[in-house]
C-alpha cells in the first residue's frame, strides 16, 4: 500500500534542509530522504563562507586556456585530469561557451540575486532558530602576493560595486599592519566586509534539529530510485518502499546527473557536472587570522572558528572519481605556508573531499518541471550551497505556494537548458 507525503524533498543536504524549513514555516508537513545521512555530501567539508563577494562566476573570461594549461599539473587549483569522458566533454564545450563578458556578467547579476538575500536571511534564521553553528558576520579578505594578480583582480570590482557588495582594496605593507597572521611579502588585499562565516556541518546539523522540532521528518539510508507523474500526485520509489506526495523537491546536489534518468529529466547529464574539492580540518593553532582569507595566487580558503580551522577549496572534474589525493591535499598546506606564521594546527582532525554540484552556467537550477505539476528542482549551486542555502529554501516555499518571492526566479528555470 502507497504511503502519503504531503512534501518529500529527496536530499538531506544545506539546500534540502533549508527549502523544508522553509516549507515547514509555510505550513506543509515535510518528509526528507538521503541515500546517506545528514549533511554527508559537499554541505560537510566547505569553509564555511557567506560570500556576497563570489558572485562572479567561475566561466569567466581566460578560464578555458588556464584550464588547458592546468591540465597536466596535477595539484593546479583548477584541474581536468586527461581522460575520454564523452559526458565531461559535452558539458566543458558548454561551460567554455559561457566564458565571455556577457556571460559572465548575466551569471553573475543571477548568482548576487541569490546570495545577497541568502544573507540577509541567514543572520535571521540564526537567531530565530538558535542555530549554534558558529556564525561570524566576520566579513572576508583576498589576500595577493603577486602584484600582477593583485592588479588583475581589480577587474571584477566595478560590478561587485554595482551588485551592492561593499569593497575596500587595502596595501600590502597596510594590510600586514592589520593581519599579524600574515607573513610579509603582501602585495595588497581586498577586503569584503559584508561577508561572513559560519562552521558548516554544524550548521547542517542544525537545520536537521529545527526541521525535526517543527514536525519535519528526516529519514537516511533511504535513497531515491525513481519519480513517476500520476493523477493522484508524484510517486517516487525508494529503497525503502514507494511512496506517494502532493510536491516533490529533488535536492540531489551533485548526484543529479546520476540520477538523471531515474527521474525522467535527462537533460541534467548535459548541464551538470560534480566538481571535486578538498578540505584538511585542524586544531587550531596559537596565530589564526583575524577573518576568513582567500590566498588568491594559491586558491586556499582559510577559515578559523572556535572550534577548529580549515584550509579549503580546489576544484577537480573527475568525475565521481572517489580517492582522497594527497597531492592535492598537500597543496593547501603548500598555499598556506607561503602566506601564514602558523598555516595550520598541531592536530589534523579530518582529510576530507566532496563533489559540488556544478552548472554549466555557474547558476542553480531552481523551479518547478514543465508538463509535471509537483515536481520541483532546487541544485546546481556549484560552490555556494551553503551561501544561497536560505534564499533557496525561501524561493522554493514561495514558488510552491504561489506566492511572489522576494528574488525574481527566472534566470534559475530549469528551461534555459531545454
Amino acid at each position: 500500500m502507497d504511503q502519503h507525503d504531503d512534501v518529500l524533498i529527496a536530499g538531506a543536504g544545506v539546500i534540502g534542509l533549508a527549502s523544508a524549513l522553509a516549507l515547514i514555516e509555510s505550513g506543509r508537513r515535510v518528509r526528507v530522504i538521503d541515500a546517506g545521512r545528514v549533511g554527508s555530501g559537499s554541505s560537510h567539508g566547505n569553509c564555511g563562507t557567506i560570500t556576497p563577494s563570489h558572485a562572479p562566476p567561475l566561466a569567466a573570461p581566460g578560464t578555458v586556456l588556464k584550464a588547458l594549461k592546468w591540465m597536466l599539473t596535477a595539484d593546479a587549483p583548477l584541474y581536468i585530469p586527461p581522460r575520454f569522458d564523452p559526458a565531461l566533454w559535452r558539458w566543458l564545450m558548454r561551460f567554455a561557451h559561457r566564458c565571455n563578458t556577457r556571460d559572465w556578467r548575466t551569471s553573475a547579476v543571477a548568482k548576487s540575486a541569490l546570495l545577497n538575500d541568502s544573507r540577509a536571511r541567514l543572520a535571521d534564521w540564526v537567531t530565530g532558530y538558535g542555530l549554534a553553528c558558529e556564525f561570524v558576520e566576520s566579513g572576508e579578505d583576498y589576500v595577493f602576493r603577486d602584484p600582477r594578480l593583485f592588479e588583475h583582480g581589480h577587474r571584477e570590482l566595478g560590478l561587485l560595486r554595482e551588485l551592492g557588495v561593499s569593497v575596500e582594496v587595502i596595501d600590502g605593507p597596510r594590510y600586514e599592519t592589520l593581519e599579524p597572521a600574515l607573513k610579509p611579502g603582501v602585495a595588497g588585499a581586498i577586503r569584503f566586509d559584508g561577508d561572513a562565516a559560519l562552521r558548516p556541518d554544524r550548521y547542517v546539523d542544525e537545520l536537521a534539529r529545527v526541521v525535526r522540532e517543527k514536525g519535519g521528518t528526516i529519514v537516511e539510508q533511504c535513497a531515491l530510485q525513481g519519480v513517476e507523474h500520476g493523477r493522484d500526485g508524484v510517486r517516487v520509489r525508494t529503497a525503502q518502499g514507494e511512496r506517494r506526495a502532493r510536491d516533490v523537491v529533488l535536492a540531489m546536489g551533485a548526484w543529479s546527473p546520476r540520477l538523471a534518468d531515474a527521474v525522467g529529466l535527462p537533460f541534467l547529464k548535459q548541464a551538470m557536472q560534480p566538481g571535486k574539492g578538498y578540505s584538511i580540518t585542524y586544531s587550531s593553532p596559537s596565530l589564526v587570522p583575524k577573518r576568513p582569507l582567500m590566498l588568491r595566487d594559491r586558491s586556499v580558503c582559510v577559515t578559523a572558528w572556535g572550534s577548529g580551522f580549515r584550509l579549503g577549496s580546489t576544484m577537480e572534474f573527475s568525475g565521481f572519481d572517489d580517492t582522497l589525493n594527497a597531492r592535492r591535499l598537500g597543496a593547501l598546506e603548500r598555499g598556506a605556508r607561503e602566506y601564514l606564521h602558523e598555516p595550520f594546527g598541531a592536530e589534523r582532525q579530518e582529510q576530507w573531499y566532496g563533489w559540488r554540484p556544478m552548472s554549466c552556467d555557474d547558476i542553480p537550477i531552481i523551479g518547478g518541471v514543465p508538463g509535471r505539476d509537483g515536481l520541483w528542482l532546487a541544485t546546481g549551486h556549484g560552490m555556494m550551497g551553503v551561501g544561497m542555502s536560505t534564499g533557496t529554501g525561501q524561493l522554493v516555499a514561495d514558488l510552491i505556494a504561489g506566492r511572489a518571492p522576494a528574488v525574481d526566479p527566472t534566470p534559475y528555470r530549469m528551461e534555459r537548458f531545454t
